[in-house]
């Protein structure tokens, strides 16, 4: 049995919307169709790639030269059809804009400039169709200066948020940490660092490893070696940990007297990244007491505790004050 009759979809299709689309295609189609077919003569805006050659040995670019210009080609609606779908596959077809001897600033009037030597207009003899001018830009400015070289510092602009239960450990490793730029002397001289593009990582809990894009400002024509540099960063689980005889230093001793504590050692708890807090030693966590708050009529006396920066938090001191015994050396 065959499907029904269906009211709405006959409504859909003939709605003014869809209707209007259809018949706008079509239209197109058939205007395409006797424009390629046709052998009359049309004029036809085409975007062309503009290409600047010979800059002067040991110079650069101050400012960017527009990467395309719009141009008028004459030839028949075959032709016109053929440069617009080969166009941008085949690379001689652009305008030159010959720089060898520019010093340091020139205007090129395009359609002056292609009028004297029409020889910069590059199209391939197949497309068969002819220049007839530049309708925009009417110029192009070109700016030029000496080429320089530096190195310079590289940071990653990245955010990286662990999930619960996760930490960051240890401070983040770029490679390369610095890079070579080159370009104009001008725009060189004034940067002394450069960033990676902005990336970020949400819920890590995993070492994170990644290559990152160095970040070009908009308009500088500066040439970056390399142009990305690999960023790794430790992502651990959070645990805790008992750290036992860890010996307590005394600070400011005197050359008089001789101080003794009593316990020499303690004990406490961290917590950190699973990983790291197991490769902790008592030797790495920085327990003292300041002799200069020895008073003789004060027995016990409160610990001061210095744990690295990877660690979240220490807890559970034991004991959380420690007797001081201080007697005068002999001699």
């Amino acid at each position: 049995m065959g499907k029904g009759f269906n009211p709405d979809s006959l409504k859909s299709f003939l709605s003014w919307e869809k209707m209007g689309t259809r018949f706008g295609a079509i239209g197109l189609a058939v205007l395409l169709w006797l424009f390629v077919v046709s052998n009359n003569e049309y004029s036809m805006a085409i975007d062309m790639p503009i290409e600047a050659r010979n800059l002067p040995a040991r110079h650069a670019l101050k400012e960017e030269v527009p990467s395309t210009a719009k141009v008028r080609l004459h030839g028949t609606g075959r032709s016109l059809f053929k440069t617009i779908v080969l166009k941008n596959f085949i690379p001689n077809f652009k305008l030159v804009l010959d720089l060898e001897r520019i010093s340091e600033e020139y205007e090129f009037r395009l359609n002056d400039y292609f009028e004297r030597y029409p020889q910069k207009v590059v199209i391939p003899s197949t497309f068969d169709v002819n220049y007839v001018e530049v309708i925009y830009p009417s110029s192009v400015h070109i700016s030029i200066d000496e080429y320089k070289e530096k190195v310079v510092s590289v940071y990653p602009d990245i955010l990286i948020k662990p999930a619960p239960g996760y930490a960051l450990v240890g401070p983040p490793v770029i490679s390369p940490d610095s890079v070579k730029i080159a370009g104009s002397r001008d725009i060189v001289e004034n940067i002394t660092e450069v960033f990676s593009e902005t990336d970020t990582v949400i819920d890590a809990t995993n070492n994170i490893s990644i290559l990152l894009s160095l970040k070009v400002a908009r308009g500088q024509l500066i040439e970056y070696t390399p142009k990305s540099v690999s960023f790794q960063q430790s992502v651990q689980s959070i645990s805790e940990r008992i750290i036992s005889e860890i010996p307590v230093r005394i600070l400011n001793q005197r050359e008089n007297l001789q101080a003794f504590v009593s316990p020499q050692t303690v004990s406490l708890t961290v917590v950190g990244g699973i990983d790291f807090i197991a490769k902790l030693k008592p030797e790495d966590i920085f327990i003292s007491i300041d002799f200069n708050m020895w008073n003789s009529r004060k027995q016990f006396y409160d610990l001061k505790v210095q744990a690295p920066s990877d660690v979240i938090e220490w807890m559970d001191l034991s004991p959380q004050s420690i007797e001081l015994v201080v007697t005068k050396r002999a001699g």
